[in-house]
């Protein structure tokens, strides 16, 4: 391969790389978690989340998630779902929070291969939660990264896992409240 291609081979994975990024850096272990309250969706059921009243709880964990019916959101809700006893045992509360596609909320929420009405889904029109705890797209701005936030029942972060493959996102929230 001549050096020519090969550099523009490199600035092409860069600038992807770059933007798939979030746009800022996300908050940190230790800030307080921004409060906030959103239309929100359970087994298909609108309600208004307030962070306020689920920390009164126990632990919540945000997870910030691009777009609802999209590969790896899809894959993320279903890990979520499948785990969702296991943070029930250390009384957190989860709830997804996206920007994108929040026509598709409602039935995302009930879908049986996602969600399964095991926790809510919160909706984000222009990012407007995403962007209190630095966790927007650079590539879409108006959408939410894949970033998840353990806080603790002080309003404390107290974990922070940011990166865009799905997978990790569940053991990186448990091993947190584990860890409390």
């Amino acid at each position: 391969m001549n050096t020519a291609l090969q550099r523009t081979l490199v600035a092409a994975v860069a600038a992807v790389v770059f933007m798939a990024a979030p746009a800022n850096a996300e908050l940190k272990a230790g800030d307080t978690a921004p409060s906030f309250k959103a239309q929100a969706y359970l087994g298909g059921k609108a309600f208004t989340f307030t962070l306020a009243d689920a920390l009164k709880k126990g632990p919540v964990v945000v997870y910030f998630f691009p777009a609802a019916y999209t590969s790896g959101c899809n894959v993320e809700a279903h890990l979520f779902s499948e785990a969702i006893d296991q943070f029930k045992t250390y009384k957190a509360t989860v709830i997804g929070v996206t920007a994108g596609n929040l026509d598709q909320l409602s039935k995302f929420s009930a879908d049986t291969k996602l969600c399964s009405g095991k926790f809510p889904v919160a909706a984000d029109p222009g990012a407007k939660i995403a962007k209190t705890y630095d966790a927007v797209l650079a590539l879409k701005p108006g959408w939410s990264s894949r970033t998840s936030y353990v806080i603790a029942p002080s309003g404390k972060i107290v974990h922070v896992h940011s990166e865009m493959s799905p997978n990790g996102h569940v053991k990186a929230t448990l091993d947190a409240l584990k860890a409390m």
